[in-house]
């Protein structure tokens, strides 16, 4: 992560919170930053979605750090963001069993264009913080998107469901992979934010089809309309 940094400094930055010149996100920002593992819950809720959780609210700078990372590449802002991610993962480890951190899928045509997968980038940097905490995490690219999915933004919950109904698979490789190594497995579904649950809930339907049960959703962010469940 280093590296990134580096090329964030050398190219020009300013802070996302103050503003300041220099780093991404400067430590005294990144010390106030608004995070701490909540349940959430869409408003209306997709049926049968698992557990979710998120660290902060859909706002800035959060909001700004998501959408900077994901769309202007700024690689600095992955550490911060994977180990927000890493806060909500905790409530979904099970001490006796190893945990797949699942990041959920982007087209592929999305990936080229931005140049990078932000999801998988920032679910990496969150399985490297909680092992550092000594917990048994790993991530792996389970799903792909099966076909061609419309822009989500401005669609309702309904019609959320029904673009991306069906349009998540497993992929056999990894699969086989994990069945491999014989340890007891819990699965957890990634994502930056969650709105309407839909996205999570096609993802954990396309696990659940191939017998992984999906034991929570986690998410950097959940939008302010979500429900903030009591802790």
């Amino acid at each position: 992560m280093w590296l990134d940094d580096w090329l964030d400094l050398a190219f020009g930055s300013a802070c996302v919170g103050c503003g300041r010149a220099g780093r991404l996100l400067c430590p005294d920002c990144r010390e106030t930053l608004p995070l701490a593992a909540r349940p959430v819950r869409p408003e209306p809720c997709p049926d049968g979605l698992a557990p979710a959780f998120a660290a902060a609210d859909y706002a800035d700078p959060v909001r700004r750090m998501i959408l900077l990372h994901k769309e202007r590449r700024a690689f600095g802002l992955a550490g911060p963001l994977g180990q927000a991610l890493a806060l909500p993962v905790l409530a979904g480890l099970t001490p006796s069993a190893r945990t797949v951190l699942v990041p959920v899928p982007s087209r592929p045509g999305v990936v080229r264009a931005r140049g990078h997968d932000p999801m998988l980038r920032i679910t990496r940097v969150a399985a490297r913080t909680l092992r550092g905490g000594g917990a048994d995490v790993l991530v792996s690219t389970l799903l792909r998107q099966r076909d061609v999915v419309a822009d989500q933004a401005g669609l309702t919950a309904t019609e959320r469901a029904a673009n991306l109904a069906g349009r998540m698979a497993a992929r056999a490789s990894r699969l086989r992979g994990l069945a491999r190594s014989g340890v007891p497995l819990t699965v957890v579904v990634c994502d930056d934010v969650i709105t309407t649950g839909s996205t999570a809930r096609e993802a954990q339907r396309a696990l659940e089809a191939v017998g992984l049960p999906v034991a929570a959703i986690c998410c950097v962010a959940a939008t302010r309309r979500r429900h903030l469940l009591p802790k």
